[in-house]
């Protein structure tokens, strides 16, 4: 997961840990939106802020939690791929089958380590 998420990283912000973007509504490296911190706070029982988007490692932690709270292999009916990861995280629950986040993944993946 930690390639995906340096992958997402470089996709939303360009890495950079101050980017605030969707006319202020996302926020840090993974241009975290309030309701993903909303959705992490009810799966995971944990107490994070928006701005906690704004630190990198909590930021990470919180993807972490959403993404496997939702691309699962009981909500997709089949076992996840990276691609169902970045989609979800483009286009929320349910962008792994939202036609519109293709491109989004098509530009995650060429962000992605080759693999070893």
């Amino acid at each position: 997961m930690i390639y995906l998420l340096l992958a997402l990283a470089t996709v939303e912000s360009g890495g950079r840990a101050n980017a605030v973007g969707d006319a202020g509504a996302a926020f840090g490296v993974l241009q975290i939106h309030e309701c993903v911190v909303i959705d992490v706070n009810r799966f995971a029982g944990t107490n994070y802020t928006h701005t906690d988007a704004f630190e990198p490692e909590k930021a990470k932690a919180m993807a972490h939690i959403y993404l496997n709270g939702y691309v699962t292999e009981t909500r997709l009916g089949r076992k996840p791929t990276t691609e169902d990861y970045a989609r979800v995280w483009n286009g929320g629950p349910n962008g792994f089958k939202n036609p519109k986040t293709l491109k989004y993944w098509l530009k995650v993946q060429a962000n992605l380590p080759p693999r070893q």
